[in-house]
């Protein structure tokens, strides 16, 4: 894995590239074919049907095993290695062409080939059964595309929310936060807000890590500490960012009309109001990537694959945001 300094430098020169690429409103947007075993190839095919193929100018392509995609087989990119479909039942056999799928989409977008990729979901655990060096999807796109931190947000149009920590035990979360990684996380978001969203004066909330984010120190210094001089920094350089925030009020109907996202300490504080407001049409999307990713808010659910229970909602709000992004890209680089 390459070290910080070489992930940075990696991710600006192929963020580089891909913007001097020029912007065809006609590249396809890749949907992967995430575990053969789970609901992602049915709701990827349901997105697929849903839109005709097509979304906007950019067809839609499904990339994996054709067997896996049978009834859409003149579409797809075909991966190498082979996997089979067994609903409800996971085989680390077909990892190697989990893995594939997500390379090609990548590939595919760094070389200006496709617009977006929308990744259907893995199984971590049947993966690293097998070798696969990653936390998860994130992390494997982050090092695909060598990005520096990359950042997941879950997006719906009632809310937009980023986790600042996502799969750490609670334990572990306060060492975790830090000055810097607020800056920077914030700074990405903000970023995204404006580039990705078409949010020209983007508005950041921050939520504190301690109940009413720490009450002057009585609950806990980390916000004071840590999140507040961040927040600090980020104000100096011209940023419309507020908090720390109390958690515990900055959802509710009054308080969302105030921000255009949320920053939380941990993954429940981000995750819980999101999943509350817009569970079926929530999206993940990955910031900081010098490509675009989305991501139907939900995992594998081995539980119902193959049973026709599956609802493609959110595959059907990930596709429609990374084509809305892709072409939000498009007009900041034609301005």
């Amino acid at each position: 894995m390459p070290s910080s300094a070489e992930s940075g430098s990696v991710k600006d020169r192929a963020e580089s590239e891909v913007l001097k690429k020029s912007a065809k409103g006609e590249a396809p947007i890749l949907i992967t074919m995430g575990e053969p075993a789970g609901i992602g190839p049915e709701v990827a095919m349901a997105a697929f049907d849903h839109f005709g193929g097509k979304i906007g100018a950019h067809p839609l392509k499904l990339v994996g095993d054709t067997a896996v995609f049978a009834r859409h087989k003149d579409a797809v990119i075909a991966t190498t290695a082979r996997a089979a479909r067994s609903p409800g039942k996971p085989d680390g056999a077909n990892a190697a062409a989990v893995t594939q799928a997500i390379e090609i989409a990548v590939k595919a977008c760094l070389n200006g080939e496709a617009a977006a990729i929308v990744t259907a979901p893995i199984n971590k655990a049947v993966l690293n059964g097998t070798g696969f060096a990653f936390p998860g999807h994130t992390e494997f796109l982050a090092y695909l595309t060598g990005a520096r931190r990359a950042v997941m947000m879950l997006a719906s149009n009632t809310l937009r929310v980023v986790p600042l920590t996502i799969h750490l035990p609670i334990a572990d979360v306060p060492k975790a936060v830090d000055k810097l990684a607020v800056f920077e996380t914030a700074e990405i978001i903000l970023t995204a807000l404006r580039r990705d969203f078409g949010i020209l004066n983007p508005r950041l909330a921050v939520a504190g890590l301690n109940p009413h984010a720490g009450e002057d120190g009585v609950l806990g210094d980390e916000d004071a500490a840590v999140i507040a001089p961040a927040i600090a920094a980020l104000k100096a350089r011209g940023f419309a960012v507020r908090g720390p925030l109390s958690a515990d009020t900055l959802f509710h109907e009054e308080a969302r009309k105030t921000y255009d996202a949320a920053l939380c300490m941990y993954h429940d504080q981000a995750l819980i109001p999101i999943k509350t407001l817009s569970f079926w049409d929530g999206v993940n999307v990955t910031l900081g990537l010098p490509i675009v990713r989305t991501s139907p808010d939900h995992g594998t659910a081995f539980d119902i694959a193959g049973t026709g229970k599956a609802d493609a909602r959110s595959m059907i709000a990930a596709v429609q945001m990374a084509a809305d992004i892709s072409d939000s890209r498009a007009d900041v680089r034609n301005r």
